[in-house]
């Protein structure tokens, strides 16, 4: 088999990357951090083949498909994004568009070219690294949490498509709380409640992959909150994502 990763230089990508690769699966990695890439290659015993695109840019998220598309990919693995913390009124406009452009589109765009190859084919698993932040609203993330709906609920509706055909391909949505990756540096903030080890979440999540399960949520701290969110007012829920997202750094 061969799996195709975005975001594989670092946190959960890497940790996916290393745990494929202990089941023999060749891979495809993406990211704009070539020597983190490289690392992994001289680490492992699978065929690695290694390309630095930025995918904030749509252009070269059309280049990776025509890159790989005859590749003879069997698992499509969507995980490079960021956030950003901060007030919607504060943060950055442009960083923002950047974001909806990698955590959105670049997904949206592999998601549906790639699909189309496993359903001819009919078979293929895609997993798409979300957020339990794609049940909710978030408060000072606020368009972090925006994208991670999008991802979440676009991948269960194809799910339900390829259901109803009865396909064989998978897809699935990778869906934990915060992880202790670079997210809190790159998005100059921090989470007041503790963060999962990533290479538990990676495990875990590709396990689940194969499983076909559709939600993936790891840790059962994390199930049961997003259990009672279910019963919880709207207004509630605001308050607490908002604490969650803890204070924006140097504040």
């Amino acid at each position: 088999m061969k799996c195709l990763i975005t975001g594989a230089s670092s946190g959960i990508g890497k940790h996916m990357a290393y745990y494929l690769a202990s089941k023999n699966i060749d891979l495809i990695l993406v990211a704009r951090n070539t020597k983190e890439m490289e690392k992994i290659k001289e680490n492992v015993q699978v065929d690695i083949k290694i390309i630095s695109l930025d995918l904030t840019n749509t252009k070269n998220v059309f280049k990776l498909y025509e890159q790989t598309k005859d590749d003879n990919i069997d698992i499509l693995i969507n995980n490079a994004g960021f956030g950003l913390f901060g007030e919607f009124v504060d943060t950055d406009l442009d960083r923002e568009l950047e974001m909806i452009d990698l955590n959105i589109k670049a997904y949206h765009i592999l998601t549906k070219l790639f699909l189309q190859e496993f359903v001819k084919k009919d078979s293929g698993y895609i997993l798409n690294v979300c957020s339990s932040a794609g049940f909710m609203a978030g408060p000072r993330l606020s368009t972090y949490y925006a994208t991670k709906n999008y991802i979440t609920k676009l991948t269960m509706a194809i799910n339900e498509e390829l259901r109803q055909k009865g396909s064989k391909v998978s897809i699935s949505a990778l869906c934990p709380g915060p992880v202790n990756t670079n997210f809190n540096k790159v998005a100059h903030g921090e989470f007041s409640i503790k963060e999962a080890d990533p290479a538990f979440i990676a495990k875990y999540g590709i396990d689940k992959m194969f499983a076909h399960k559709i939600l993936i949520v790891p840790t059962l701290k994390m199930k049961l909150t997003l259990f009672l969110t279910r019963f919880a007012p709207y207004r509630l829920q605001l308050l607490i994502a908002y604490h969650i997202q803890g204070k924006k750094l140097g504040k």
